[in-house]
């Protein structure tokens, strides 16, 4: 072996010569020692298979007549073993089919022709040599994208399984969110700024019904909330959608629709032009609170009414008493017995507005209810109020009795006198061309009901909530004194019933008093 390299020089590549010939040998590393390349020779075959093993040569130049093996067997043994290695073959001018089989078993990467050219030898290895090292490194570029894709592959692999675990949450919480909204009695939707539904509840869709169609969409939809849910070609009065999308902030109101009265809060999503709005039913709960303060209203003034009739009653007896002594006497001229005509007629009519009074602020006794038909008590009251109507000749009483009612408990006397009292109602209410009174019974769940309809002119929207209060009337002084509905309101409430009036100007009015059915005497089927 042959350092051809100053020492302490790293050398440029392993070279590897095998020729028989010891001058051929010589004569190449003379050649190639301006290389500074580390170079071993071998005299044949055998003995560079040796070399091959301890040297791993990255050129090897090997002649093609060798005793033994000849350069093509060997140049592929090495091949074998050190695929890298670039392999030169050494020919003569008469080694034509040895180029051919060097070319196709051992891939040869040049030939030199003997005699060589020194300069053409020199360009030869050393082009062996950057071959080698651009295959070399085109390994190792192979190995580290390898490697790469390796770690592309599994950091995808990585990357799908993180996804399809996110998409999973995300999927299972979006049901869980769409559980949670559908669990909620209360309706609830996502409105855009132009009043497009984009999502709702369950109760919400149950509340809109029918007139939902189809699935809610992005913009441009025509499923309105005014639409879906009240049958409105226009936004309701009063809606808190604007206000909230405006300030930023949740906003609360009441919207009227139908009917019914709805509490609507709207909570901007911030950034996003949309609202998350509430509905909540309160119709039931504003009747429950007025007809609490119906209640409480009621038994304040019924205690004062009570302290007021006890006190006028005592005087009031004695003005009618010294007026009737006082007509006995003889010789009281005409003007005089009219004067007191007069004083005993206003004391008797003073003397029926403290009865009232008494009656509204004391309850029925205890033994005066017992059990009775609704039907026989509105039979009874038709024909006591049918003597009135013979002076109202274009008026007609129409009496619509469901049978087979079950029985109640109560004061039938009491509530005949609220049925006469709302008949003289609808009476007074009708025009004077005539018209049609009717009552009604009939039942409804655990309740019976009695209800008086007349085609009168109306109650006034604004009076609606007022003519159960005591000495409230819109009838004309001298005509009315305002203790009617209050004392017939007084006595429903007293046997556990029910008020409720339905009015329309020009159309008419309807009120209907339930009445629950005992428990111990309701028929069952």
């Amino acid at each position: 072996m042959e350092l051809a390299q100053t020492q302490g020089v790293v050398p440029r590549g392993r070279l590897l010569l095998v020729d028989d010939e010891e001058y051929i040998l010589k004569s190449i590393r003379r050649v190639l020692r301006r290389g500074d390349w580390q170079i071993e020779t071998a005299s044949d075959a055998e003995e560079g298979l040796k070399a091959l093993e301890r040297f791993t040569p990255e050129v090897v130049i090997s002649d093609f007549r060798m005793p033994g093996m000849n350069g093509v067997e060997f140049l592929s043994r090495v091949k074998a073993q050190v695929p890298r290695a670039q392999r030169i073959m050494l020919t003569g001018q008469a080694d034509q089919q040895a180029i051919e089989e060097a070319i196709n078993r051992s891939e040869i990467f040049r030939f030199i022709s003997k005699p060589w050219n020194d300069s053409h030898l020199v360009l030869t290895v050393k082009s062996a040599f950057e071959q080698y090292a651009l295959q070399a490194e085109n390994e190792r570029l192979l190995r580290v994208t390898q490697q790469q894709n390796e770690e592309l592959r599994r950091l995808n692999a990585e990357l799908e399984t993180r996804v399809a675990l996110r998409t999973h949450l995300l999927s299972q919480a979006k049901r869980e969110w769409e559980l949670s909204f559908d669990s909620m009695d209360t309706p609830l939707a996502v409105v855009r700024r132009d009043y497009g539904v984009r999502r709702a509840n369950k109760a919400y869709t149950v509340l809109a019904g029918e007139r939902l169609q189809g699935t809610l969409s992005e913009e441009g939809s025509e499923q309105l909330c005014h639409k879906l849910l009240f049958d409105r070609e226009t936004p309701c009065p009063g809606c808190p959608v604007p206000e909230a999308l405006e300030t930023g902030k949740g906003v609360r109101a009441e919207i009227s629709q139908r009917g019914r009265t709805y509490a609507m809060a709207a909570y901007p999503l911030t950034g996003e032009g949309r609202v998350v709005c509430t509905y909540r039913d309160i119709s039931d709960e504003r009747e429950m609170t007025r007809r609490l303060i119906e209640t409480e209203k009621m038994a304040a003034v019924g205690q004062l009414a009570g302290g007021v009739a006890h006190e006028i009653n005592n005087p009031l007896g004695g003005i009618l008493a010294f007026a009737q002594l006082m007509k006995r006497d003889e010789g009281r001229s005409a003007s005089d017995m009219e004067s007191l005509d007069l004083i005993e007629e206003s004391a008797l009519r003073c003397k029926r507005i403290v009865e009232s009074l008494l009656k509204f602020s004391r309850h029925s006794k205890t033994e005066d209810r017992r059990t009775f038909q609704l039907n026989k008590c509105a039979e009874d009251s038709a024909v006591l109020f049918g003597a009135q109507l013979k002076a109202y000749p274009k008026v007609r009483l129409e009496l619509r009795l469901t049978p087979e009612l079950p029985e109640l408990f109560g004061d039938p006397g009491q509530l005949s006198q609220v049925m006469l009292n709302l008949l003289q109602n609808g009476l007074h209410a009708l025009p004077s061309s005539g018209g049609v009174l009717t009552l009604e019974t009939g039942k409804d769940g655990d309740r019976c009901f009695f209800r008086v309809i007349d085609t009168g002119s109306g109650i006034d929207e604004r009076y609606v909530a007022r003519i159960f209060e005591p000495s409230f009337t819109t009838k004309p002084p001298g005509q009315g004194t305002g203790l009617g509905l209050a004392i017939a309101y007084r006595i429903v409430e007293d046997h556990g019933g029910i008020f409720k009036v339905d009015t329309h100007m020009g159309e008419g009015s309807r009120f209907t008093v339930y009445i629950p059915i005992p428990l111990q005497l309701e028929r069952l089927p």
